[in-house]
């Protein structure tokens, strides 16, 4: 996926990943939970979605149901990468080592982390 998606499209992105497909106003209901969004903003971030080729939409009668065309995990997958390229020159310790400095892993983060490079070692 080489186009970036939004802030604001994440969100939809998010809702059409967890249950698709959805029209518009389902969509709209999902996020107003969250957000503040009329239904005219829901379909302007849709369209962009489309434009981008991220989602695709089916006629249904008059109504169209939107569907993600990538999955989550590759979205996630696409952008972690970036990220570690762009700000750790492509390694994931020194990110792992920012995170450490910051206080933002739990004990439950490095018990995690810990079983994972066991996997890796074996």
């Amino acid at each position: 996926m080489s186009e970036k998606i939004s802030e604001a499209e994440l969100v939809v992105m998010e809702a059409l990943w967890e249950t698709a497909p959805q029209t518009a106003n389902e969509v709209a209901d999902r996020v107003s939970a969250d957000r503040d969004w009329s239904l005219q903003t829901v379909k302007t971030l849709l369209s962009r979605l489309m434009a981008k080729d991220i989602i695709a939409a089916d006629q249904d009668g008059r109504r169209f149901l939107y569907r993600p065309r990538i999955a989550r995990d590759d979205y996630v997958a696409g952008e972690s990468g970036r990220l570690v390229n762009r700000l750790f020159g492509g390694r994931v310790s020194p990110l792992v080592a920012q995170l450490a400095s910051q206080d933002q892993l739990t004990a439950e983060d490095i018990a995690e982390l810990e079983d994972i490079l066991k996997g890796l070692k074996s």
